[in-house]
């Protein structure tokens, strides 16, 4: 993949055939990675999300009901996955609007990551306490990136921290590659003009959310602005962790 970063994109230096995304809610990853999961399936990649919650307070309909809310997003959630060319979703069910780092979320997610051994684990930046000045980021994304980082180390790798994991033939796993999505501070843009369509189609499957017509001129304007930094017309960009 093209990239912008002062070595080579870490994604070329070797196969990426499992790809693990982690993100709190139903339609977070299609705003902040969709592109570049877009074009790892077409390479070959098996992509699966992992999603913290069911998104079931994501609404302002008065009459709707937590319960009808999580299976329509969980719907909206697969379908727009398939729009990608992915794999799976698995949804974790833990409370939407109130997610912490506790040791019940980073246990499951590390989990997730012993059972599908990714080659790259892609989650939100828990930093991120605001993205340029109109986006205060949700609690929610911060919590599932702290999560994710602190199940990918130590807890994925060490057998003695949740011991019943590997009780019945799971074995550690130690994520290679790490793409926080969302940052402030990226290293590496990757170039997501062939995939742009393919955002747009999976953003538009989160009905409940929004409309297509309402998201896509930011959408292609955040792209664009990413695609300057390679001379490209859409990029997408993370800040990537190598874990020793």
């Amino acid at each position: 993949m093209p990239y912008y970063s002062g070595e080579r994109d870490p994604s070329e230096a070797q196969p990426i055939r499992r790809v693990l995304v982690v993100m709190a809610h139903p339609d977070d990853a299609e705003f902040t990675a969709a592109g570049t999961v877009a074009r790892w399936a077409r390479e070959g990649a098996t992509c699966v999300y992992l999603i913290c919650t069911d998104g079931d307070k994501g609404s302002a309909d008065a009459a709707a009901t937590p319960a009808q809310l999580a299976a329509i997003r969980r719907q909206e959630q697969r379908a727009a996955l398939a729009r990608l060319g992915g794999h799976e979703v698995w949804f974790l069910g833990f409370e939407d609007g109130v997610l912490a780092p506790t040791l019940a979320l980073r246990r499951a997610i590390a989990e997730a990551i012993c059972r599908f051994r990714p080659d790259v684990v892609v989650c939100q930046d828990p930093t991120a306490y605001w993205i340029g000045s109109e986006y205060i980021n949700h609690p929610d994304h911060r919590a599932a990136g702290e999560a994710t980082l602190a199940a990918i180390f130590p807890t994925a790798r060490n057998r003695l921290i949740f011991p019943e994991l590997f009780a019945h033939g799971l074995e550690p796993h130690a994520v290679p590659l790490v793409y926080l999505a969302a940052s402030e501070q990226p290293d590496t843009w990757v170039d997501i003009t062939s995939t742009i369509e393919q955002k747009l189609a999976a953003l538009a499957e989160h009905r409940s959310q929004f409309s297509i017509e309402q998201v896509a001129p930011f959408v292609r304007r955040w792209a664009a602005e990413c695609g300057r930094r390679l001379g490209v017309p859409y990029a997408e960009a993370f800040k990537v962790l190598r874990p020793r």
